[in-house]
């Protein structure tokens, strides 16, 4: 049996020769994986490292400044008249109004008018006793004039009696040194001189006493009528009292009774709402209490405008969380405001300089504002900060950041409190 032979004498060997130019293509297709390799290494590591990622458009972000800024504290203030006078019944009787809550009044106009009957008869009879007072003073005038000249009248008698007892007198000297009277009618002649001396004497002093008497007797009754038109008076200014009138310019406010009402003295009626002298009351939250300080200056917003203010009055009592307090317009009061008409106000409590700042976001609410975000080469880095004042657009930065930093303002929920985290756009 004959074997089959193979084909092995029928193989050759054939040698392959590497191409030169296929040498160099797998040269650069190597180093050029080599350079990729090495330029996608630290982005690799940043992905290893970071726990995930976050669109850029999730979050916003914003450069650490140097500078200045004010603290203040947006609040809603409430319009309030600041002159808001109350207008009382000055007696008791029955209230007549002029004018329906709405009106506008000046200063001076009648109101309101109340009816009281004790009032004006008690006025009629002290009128009528103060010319009874009068008559009573003119009727004394006339009485004493009499008594006057009555007292005169017996003055100037006496008078002459005691001239006709000195020529009397007179003429009993001559005789008596001619031996021609006796000794008992000279003496007669002499006493009957100094009698009428006395009499004389006495008179003068009874006409200057009735005449200081008179005096004090009109001097009194003037006293009396004096006193009584004291009391005319004051019954007048309660009666004219009566009729109420408006001690500002303004609109009334509300009738606290009915038209025609019986009113007792010094109850309340109505109020009167001066329009220009409007002021701001406003409720500061208790935390912001010890920063508060009268004179601080305001901004009150209103139709698009910045109007300014000052705070004139603080409660000294807190109130469900709440400090009161009131403002005042420094500048011309706005036109058209209204009774509690709400505005958004600003309260500048002080200029801070010289500070590192971010704008104010939701980032400070996270962990109480002691952590936040720094970006860096597209790596948002969990960074320790502490902060300082804030105002209603601005927050201090006291360490953790420096100027030109860019910092995650938005709110830092999406970042899971990781460390690290890519920032992808």
């Amino acid at each position: 049996m004959s074997s089959i032979q193979g084909t092995s004498a029928q193989d050759s060997i054939i040698e392959i020769k590497s191409s030169f130019k296929l040498r160099v293509f797998y040269f650069i297709l190597a180093l050029f994986i080599i350079i990729m390799a090495s330029l996608s290494l630290p982005a690799l590591s940043k992905w290893m490292n970071s726990e995930h990622t976050i669109s850029q458009s999730r979050i916003q972000i914003a450069k650490v400044k140097f500078g200045s800024f004010t603290r203040d504290l947006s609040v809603q203030a409430r319009v309030v008249a600041g002159v808001k006078p109350k207008l009382y019944s000055p007696s008791q009787g029955v209230v007549t109004f002029m004018v329906s809550p709405g009106d506008k009044v000046t200063k001076g106009y009648m109101v309101a008018q109340i009816h009281s009957p004790e009032l004006e008869n008690s006025y009629e009879q002290s009128q009528a006793r103060l010319s009874q007072y009068k008559t009573q003073l003119a009727r004394q005038k006339i009485q004493a004039k009499r008594s006057v000249l009555e007292a005169e009248k017996q003055a100037d008698t006496a008078l002459v009696k005691l001239a006709a007892a000195k020529r009397e007198m007179k003429r009993s000297d001559e005789a008596e040194s001619k031996s021609l009277i006796s000794d008992i009618d000279y003496q007669k002649a002499k006493d009957h001189l100094q009698n009428a001396q006395l009499e004389y004497k006495h008179a003068i002093k009874e006409s200057e006493l009735a005449l200081e008497s008179l005096e004090f007797e009109v001097q009194s009754s003037v006293h009396e009528v004096n006193t009584q038109a004291l009391k005319v008076k004051n019954i007048k200014r309660q009666v004219e009292a009566l009729n109420i009138t408006s001690p500002v310019t303004g609109m009334i406010g509300t009738r606290f009774i009915e038209q025609k009402s019986a009113v007792n003295k010094y109850q309340a009626i109505m109020n009167v709402i001066e329009l220009e002298n409007f002021e701001l009351t406003i409720a500061i939250p208790e935390s912001y209490a010890d920063d508060l300080a009268l004179g601080m200056k305001t901004e009150i917003l209103y139709d698009g405008e910045n109007i300014r203010g000052e705070l004139i009055r603080i409660a000294p009592e807190v109130v469900n969380n709440k400090v009161e307090g009131r403002i005042r317009f420094t500048q011309n009061l706005p036109k058209n405001l209204r009774q509690n008409q709400r505005l958004t106000t600003r309260i500048l409590f002080e200029e801070i300089n010289d500070v590192h700042y971010l704008p104010r976001g939701a980032f400070i609410d996270g962990n109480g504002g002691m952590t936040a975000y720094l970006i860096k080469n597209e790596i948002a880095y969990k960074t320790k900060i502490k902060i300082g004042a804030k105002s209603l657009t601005k927050v201090e930065i006291i360490s953790g950041l420096t100027t030109d930093d860019e910092v995650v303002i938005s709110h830092l929920a999406p970042f899971n409190n990781a460390q690290q985290v890519v920032i992808t756009q």
